[in-house]
């Protein structure tokens, strides 16, 4: 079963480089910025923020930066856990470069929809948008490569999208956000999953 996690957090390190990475830099930069109340680390928040104005206006990383910013304690924790219980399968299924490849570009492409369908005034931060985007690399391989996930943990993702979306349009959330980065997944799946040829289990 893909999400059993069995390993010491030692291993986990060992094993999930990539995942480890993020999940340190979401938690390094949420205490930095939230914690320690000195200019430096409120302009480096305020410079990765998404904010379409200025990503109009040419801070196009604005585009790539929120996705490793929070906004309160939940909302890190969240994406932080959501992280670790769907990633390390992809990460594992697809080799280190590829999955970290996909998972910036997942975080993006929400990020460039939100450019044109969002408020342009709107400040957004938060990697909902690649964890959506593992959705939909797993919703990919339902349909598609079946041979390579298990019937519980296609139970599980199936769950999971269905409570995701159904909680995507309350207030201050980014719908948008999580529908393009689903998208993204299902859109890269032919790319990264169909030339795989030996199961994860």
């Amino acid at each position: 079963m893909f999400f059993i996690r069995t390993e010491s957090f030692r291993q986990f390190l060992r094993w999930y480089p990539i995942i480890s990475t993020i999940v340190a830099i979401h938690l390094i930069l949420y205490i930095f910025t939230e914690f320690i109340p000195i200019p430096l680390f409120i302009d480096i928040r305020f410079l990765m923020v998404g904010q379409n104005l200025l990503i109009e206006s040419g801070e196009y990383w604005r585009l790539l930066t929120p996705i490793f910013v929070h906004g309160g304690l939940m909302h890190v924790l969240f994406n932080s856990f959501s992280l670790v219980l769907f990633g390390p399968a992809l990460e594992h299924l697809l080799g280190k470069v590829k999955f970290i490849l996909a998972y910036l570009i997942m975080g993006i492409l929400p990020n460039v929809a939100y450019l044109f369908l969002g408020n342009p005034m709107a400040e957004y931060v938060g990697a909902s948008g690649a964890i959506y985007g593992l959705f939909g690399l797993y919703a990919y391989m339902m349909f598609a490569r079946k041979d390579l996930i298990d019937s519980q943990s296609r139970q599980i993702v199936t769950v999971f999208i269905i409570i995701g979306f159904l909680t995507s349009f309350g207030p201050h959330i980014n719908y948008i956000a999580h529908i393009f980065g689903f998208i993204s997944g299902v859109a890269l799946g032919p790319i990264l999953i169909d030339r795989i040829r030996i199961s994860y289990y």
